[in-house]
């Protein structure tokens, strides 16, 4: 046996890995199907309104923008979109940590490191300074906002926040993730707007990390411990997802490039094998997979060079068809729904992965 697989086996069994203790989730508390969002906004064009209905996504959580005076849904500024952000990121994620932390069996108090991860706005000071506020978190409590990275960015977060649970034993971090995506719609009838706002959704997600202390008891339900971490960037795809400034509209636009799903659906194959190279295991030992969800193209093309059943991605397709895109929270989504089915035991090892701009795709590799 290796060094690394030493190393793993020795995580596997002992306290030296940080473990996610408790996940907590939030939307808005108004959703929408495909179809009443077509009828909201009088949309009559053949070519979107199959955008719209062809995705598999059935509902989302949304904040519309307010209606006028003829009963039609307004047009927001851009300062008026990032008040959205701002109000409706604290709803959610106030609602996501709370949640986190009662799963967690931990209280407000107990928080010493707070992650923030969002896409779908720019705030200074950051959703960490606002939540420490607002939730009357320890002003001592330290922190970091992760902003613009995209769909991919919870599992970069998860890395920085597993590397600050390691270093200090006994103490929790929590990381969340705010996606207000109707923070970041423009309509215009183009195709290239119409594909972003027939895929994302509102929400919010938060999990707790905790290394364990020496004195730790074994706990009966089995939590899964943050093994190993691994990047893959397409340089030459660095174009394919991207948030530009339309001087049109006088708003920042998002850009999905319809080449994305067989992008990342290459690039998969060669990421999985290298998040297990030194492991000794093989993709047919993993017994989770938690990956983001992308789009229906998007989670087809990674089942298929990763070899998975759709069994193996029922969560992420679940997630996508009752929320959507959720951006950077949607693994989180699907890992909930993993924890409420209990079917996990003990041994069993797993796979997240989120894919997002850069391009890029991200894994962590976890063991219960």
């Amino acid at each position: 046996m290796g060094a690394t697989q030493v190393k793993l086996a020795e995580q596997l069994t002992g306290t030296t890995s940080p473990e996610i203790i408790g996940v907590g989730t939030s939307v808005p508390p108004t959703t929408y199907t495909q179809e009443e969002l077509l009828k909201e906004f009088s949309i009559t064009d053949p070519r979107v309104r199959s955008v719209f209905l062809n995705g598999t996504i059935e509902r989302r959580g949304l904040v519309l923008p307010p209606r006028q005076e003829d009963g039609s849904r307004g047009i927001e500024t851009q300062g008026e979109l990032l008040k959205k952000h701002v109000a409706n990121g604290l709803a959610m994620g106030r609602e996501s940590v709370e949640a986190c932390l009662k799963d967690a069996n931990a209280t407000l108090a107990d928080v010493r490191y707070l992650c923030c991860v969002t896409s779908t706005g720019f705030i200074t000071p950051g959703f960490t300074a606002l939540l420490i506020k607002e939730l009357g978190i320890s002003r001592h409590c330290s922190r970091l906002d992760v902003v613009g990275m995209g769909c991919n960015a919870g599992l970069n977060a998860l890395t920085a926040v597993s590397g600050w649970a390691g270093a200090h034993p006994g103490e929790l971090a929590v990381m969340v993730c705010i996606e207000v995506c109707s923070a970041a719609y423009i309509f215009d009838g183009t195709m290239r707007t119409s594909v972003v706002n027939s895929l994302f959704g509102d929400g919010s997600a938060a999990v707790a990390v905790k290394t364990a202390s020496p004195d730790t008891q074994t706990h009966v339900v089995p939590r899964p411990r943050l093994l190993k971490f691994s990047s893959c960037i397409i340089p030459e795809a660095v174009d394919a997802m991207r948030y530009d400034w339309d001087d049109d509209q006088g708003k920042f636009s998002f850009y999905l490039d319809p080449e994305i799903p067989y992008v990342v659906g290459a690039h998969a194959e060669l990421s999985a094998d290298r998040l297990l190279d030194g492991t000794g295991w093989r993709r047919s030992d993993i017994s989770h997979w938690i990956v983001h969800s992308g789009g229906k193209k998007v989670i087809d093309a990674v089942r298929v060079n990763l070899g998975l059943t759709r069994q193996q991605v029922r969560h992420t397709t679940g997630v996508l068809r009752d929320h959507g895109n959720l951006s950077s929270g949607s693994f989180l989504f699907s890992y909930r729904r993993l924890v409420d089915e209990s079917v996990v035991e003990p041994g069993d090892r797993g796979i997240f992965m989120t894919m997002g701009p850069g391009s890029t795709i991200e894994m962590a590799l976890v063991g219960w």
